[in-house]
């Protein structure tokens, strides 16, 4: 029977297979948060609200039908910060982990599910870069949570409670998963400057992408400080799109919401409201206020930011930072006559000019199809369904609400969705096909009238 089962494995292209392992993620989580020894006595959990919560930690996004301080236990919270860190690190990079444990050789099937997972364009250096991420998420998951959880001593009664709730955070936001063990996300923090910068700082860090990190990590640690160092391309269009869209977003929602909302509020408690729901929104689903208080034009621009997600190779969703950079760099260049993109003295590769393309246009249909249906079907307002679609897509996790409310039909909708959003649109593209694979034959070409 295992011959049976590689054998068909083997069949699969990379892409499916990682999918076939987030699936099996899926239904592990759902057995393990199950377990009665997971679930407080007397508390709902149906099969559906199980499916639910495992599909949204392993796509660590944050939406939810339950509330978790509810309805599991410590064991149960445990397990679901197990769930985060598969779905937030990856399934191929804790698989490598144990390979290495047990000393079992990384071959090249190996390799091509690692570079799949990661969103890798060369198998070099693959094993090396995963040992990195492992290390960088533990290491600042344990620094956030012994600051935390200390921190947590003046609000808790106990130190284990303290630090229970100051490792959950660390972890959810590291992880950019959204889930909370408060009953109310970031609420009751909301004049605690401290708790949320914490908590955009562990955010930032998970969803900037780890070979930005691995990248800064390098740069920090190098030992001729004098030899100027080269950041790759990736890390600069990365890193100025992911900070540039974290101020477009503040400045956006502080000037929508000056005479509204934060009409009667204080300067500094409506730049915090601001900087963190545009930095939360990014792909971490935590909250300080209900966003219901915000009004129309402020909620269609967190859910353009939820669309947008984190940086490719993150723990976030949605098209992600390189794909939007490239779209805005491309139409500018279009624009100005160019059939090339240029940017830091360098040219990109048409290739990804292309998919960019694709993943954008893709990531459109599927959304516009989800809202299209959740309308059919749900008896809620339009605003709402298109926040709870680009919230699912960018695995962020914020909601105005609707998704205890919605059917069984709409939460499938809304599963798929993350799930989409976890695994990538371009993986998602490829699950209809074995191999990518380029024409042998090149027919004769003609033009077609465009625009």
């Amino acid at each position: 029977m295992r011959m049976n089962v590689r054998k068909n494995l083997n069949k699969l292209s990379p892409a499916q297979i990682i999918i076939t392992y987030y699936l099996i993620a899926v239904v592990v989580s759902m057995i393990l948060l199950s377990l009665p020894i997971a679930i407080q006595p007397g508390a709902k959990w149906t099969f559906m609200d199980a499916l639910f919560t495992a599909a949204s930690a392993v796509s660590v996004t944050g939406l939810t039908t339950v509330n978790i301080s509810e309805t599991l236990t410590v064991p149960g919270i445990f397990i679901l910060m197990l769930v985060l860190q598969v779905g937030g690190i990856g399934v191929m990079t804790l698989g490598t982990f144990f390979w290495l444990i047990l000393r079992k050789k990384i071959g090249l099937r190996e390799r091509r599910l690692i570079m799949t997972d990661q969103n890798q364009t060369h198998m070099s250096g693959l094993v090396k870069l995963l040992k990195e991420i492992l290390y960088l998420v533990i290491l600042i998951e344990a620094i956030g949570a012994l600051i935390l959880g200390s921190y947590f001593l003046r609000y808790y009664p106990t130190w284990e409670e303290a630090f229970l709730h100051g490792m959950f955070a660390s972890v959810s936001a590291t992880t950019n998963a959204g889930l909370d063990i408060t009953g109310a996300s970031l609420r009751p923090f909301t004049q605690d400057y401290f708790v949320q910068l914490m908590n955009i700082l562990l955010l930032t860090l998970g969803a900037i992408g780890f070979p930005v990190l691995i990248e800064l990590k390098g740069f920090l640690l190098r030992r001729n400080k004098k030899v100027p160092y080269t950041f790759s391309l990736f890390t600069k269009i990365t890193t100025i799109t992911f900070f540039g869209l974290l101020v477009l977003g503040t400045i956006a929602i502080f000037s929508f919401e000056y005479n509204r909302f934060f009409a009667d509020k204080s300067w500094h408690e409506a730049f915090f409201y601001s900087f963190f729901q545009s930095a939360t929104s990014r792909s971490a689903g935590l909250s300080t206020m209900d966003v219901n208080n915000f009004s129309d034009p402020t909620l269609l621009i967190l859910c353009a930011l939820m669309f947008i997600g984190a940086s490719p190779s993150s723990v976030g969703g949605g098209i992600r930072t390189t794909t939007f950079a490239l779209n805005l760099l491309f139409l500018y260049h279009f624009a100005r006559g160019r059939r090339t993109v240029r940017v830091f003295k360098r040219e990109v590769h048409q290739d990804d000019i292309i998919k960019s393309l694709v993943v954008s246009i893709m990531a459109v249909l599927i959304c516009f199809l989800s809202v299209l249906l959740l309308m059919l079907t749900e008896n809620q307002p339009l605003l709402a369904i298109m926040f709870e679609v680009a919230s699912a897509f960018g695995t962020t996790g914020l909601s105005m609400g609707i998704t205890p409310e919605l059917s069984t039909f709409g939460k499938m909708v809304i599963i798929t969705l993350m799930f989409i959003g976890r695994v990538g649109v371009v993986s998602f593209l490829f699950l209809l096909s074995k191999n990518a694979y380029r024409d042998s034959i090149n027919l004769p070409k003609e033009r077609v009238i465009i625009g």
